[in-house]
């Protein structure tokens, strides 16, 4: 694990692990470390291209380039399964807007089978939306997406052996089809009439989450109560986090910490590419048998009550769409709204 000054989080080298079994074993030992004491830390020799990553930068640049009309074709109000194109202040965090225009894309799969009383939570398989004006956007992003799928997927089993337990124990919540989620994100500069919150606080809902960044800063962690710290772009690297599927499937060993962004001055904006690997839709997290050394530890998971975790994946991860695009919700779920409404006030 490399350290740098001007860096709060830790650096890890993921070739490590290819190394000599002295430099694999070090590299479980960072990663247990980074994982329970900050939740986050920076990824390097990850084995995907400068090449890519420069041209899903590019690509995005290109997209939000767009005029808005041709953006408004892939808006996410024509998505049932919460894809597409959002403007600044559309999502919400903790009920506040967040000052962020984004692409959302999913994992191109068939839309689900939709049976008698089948659960809500199956209609957010579906197509993505694209721009027709920019079609190699899609052939770069779904590069994109395999390619992290698999780095994500590689880390996942390192965890699993990190916390001696067998290589495949995550197999049965993220099976053949996980939860693959992509954002492009584009923060515009701060104005007199807007918030400062790119996006608000909040912990991740799924397994992992991969943040490539460009070089302006905004990212910030806490890292103990009332304490953020920036996560500071470094150039070649991810920024990974732990989500809450992992702090849920360890009884609280692991930590999903709460981070937020800041939004870049005025005269400035940021690019962000973000991808999450969360569990199948029909997954339910179990609590894994951790050895007792490391169980003692482990003090169970910090649920929000303002957005308390099931152990549900689908539902967990519907819960957390309905409540970040209102818009969406009432288009596509208003049963399940109405539903959560007369449980609320029952």
């Amino acid at each position: 694990m490399s350290n740098n000054p001007d860096l709060a989080l830790p650096i890890l080298d993921l070739s490590q692990l290819k190394g000599t079994p002295t430099d694999r074993a070090a590299f479980l030992s960072q990663l247990r470390y980074a994982a329970r004491e900050i939740g986050f830390f920076y990824l390097i020799n990850h084995g995907i291209s400068t090449e890519l990553q420069q041209a899903v930068q590019h690509q995005s640049r290109q997209f939000f380039a767009l005029p808005d009309a041709q953006k408004q074709t892939v808006a996410m109000i024509h998505s049932p399964h919460f894809r597409g194109y959002n403007r600044a202040a559309s999502e919400l965090t903790r009920g506040q807007p967040d000052w962020r225009e984004q692409f959302d894309v999913g994992a191109e799969r068939q839309t689900l089978t939709l049976f008698e009383n089948a659960p809500a939570w199956r209609r957010l398989q579906g197509p993505n939306l694209w721009p027709e004006s920019l079609p190699e956007l899609k052939t770069t992003v779904l590069q994109w997406q395999s390619e992290m799928t698999e780095v994500a997927l590689t880390l996942l089993k390192t965890f699993a052996e990190a916390l001696h337990l067998p290589e495949n124990a995550f197999d049965q919540l993220y099976g053949s089809e996980p939860n693959e989620h992509i954002k492009l994100i584009r923060y515009p500069g701060q104005q007199g009439t807007q918030s400062n919150q790119g996006v608000g606080a909040h912990k991740d809902s799924g397994f992992l989450s991969f943040l490539l960044q460009d070089d302006q800063k905004g990212l910030q962690v806490e890292v103990s109560p009332g304490n953020w710290v920036d996560a500071r772009p470094l150039p070649g690297s991810f920024v990974v986090n732990i989500g809450e599927l992992l702090e849920l499937a360890t009884n609280g060993y692991l930590r999903a910490t709460v981070h937020r962004v800041v939004s870049p001055p005025a005269s400035q904006e940021r690019l962000s590419i973000a991808f999450f690997l969360g569990a199948q839709l029909d997954a339910v997290v179990p609590v894994y048998a951790l050895p007792e050394a490391l169980s003692r530890e482990a003090q169970g998971p910090e649920s929000d009550p303002q957005n308390p975790l099931l152990r549900d994946v689908g539902w967990n991860y519907l819960k957390g769409r309905l409540r970040s695009h209102p818009d969406v919700a009432e288009r596509y779920y208003p049963e399940v709204i109405k539903k959560t409404t007369e449980n609320t006030l029952a």
